[in-house]
């Protein structure tokens, strides 16, 4: 069996487990965190995570783990069959984690770890994102899904990375940057319609759950 290694907090390990669970996939989950312990490294030469063991050995890197599903376990496909339409959808991945994303993570420390605020971060971060958000309309289509009228692996990373990005730019400045780009309205009925879901609930549940043993206890 397949064993996911990571914790329901991140956004990347939910990608994959969304994915893993959309496809009907067997698979055990191994809570540890990013580490730099010998016994990560050897499965993730970064120590980050998510990453998944297999029969075969160990993957790191959540779209080569995405790209190694659909070609280990294509009865459920998450990806278009055309060629191009799958590269549009890789396409679509790509430029949310690069360009969304790991822009927005600059702003992760002081949004939800109690970093103080740092201008020069954010006057760099901010002019930025709002570009990148921007030029993100000319491949979304959330027509009803977030690349056309099928549900795909570029829905499973959108659901998970939208939100965290909407509540830091919110927190940092005051606004929803991906809301003030993609349209409010538009934005949060198709992150309900996803979130609707049956794997996806459950993705959420448990994320909840992780969330609420780690806050810390009233004294």
């Amino acid at each position: 069996m397949l064993k996911l290694y990571g914790f329901c907090i991140s956004n990347y390990y939910n990608k994959i487990k969304l994915a893993l669970l959309e496809k009907g996939v067997p698979f055990e989950e191994v809570f540890v965190r990013p580490s730099q312990e010998a016994d990560v490294l050897q499965h993730s030469p970064l120590g980050k995570v998510p990453y998944l063991v297999t029969d075969a050995g160990a993957l790191s890197e959540s779209h080569p783990i995405a790209e190694y599903l659909e070609d280990a376990f294509p009865d459920v496909p998450l990806m278009p069959a055309d060629p191009f339409a799958r590269a549009k959808c890789r396409e679509l991945i790509q430029y949310l984690e690069l360009h969304i994303e790991l822009v927005a993570r600059r702003l992760y420390p002081q949004a939800y770890f109690g970093a103080p605020a740092d201008p020069l971060v954010n006057a760099e971060v901010k002019p930025l994102l709002t570009r990148n958000l921007n030029r993100l309309k000319a491949l979304v289509r959330f027509d009803p899904y977030i690349g056309g009228d099928t549900f795909t692996q570029a829905d499973c990373a959108a659901w998970v990375h939208l939100p965290l990005v909407a509540r830091a730019t919110q927190q940092v400045f005051g606004e929803d940057l991906v809301a003030a780009a993609l349209g409010g309205d538009t934005v949060r009925d198709y992150l309900t319609r996803i979130g609707e879901r049956p794997h996806a609930r459950r993705v959420a549940d448990d994320r909840k759950r992780e969330i609420k043993a780690a806050a810390p206890k009233a004294v």
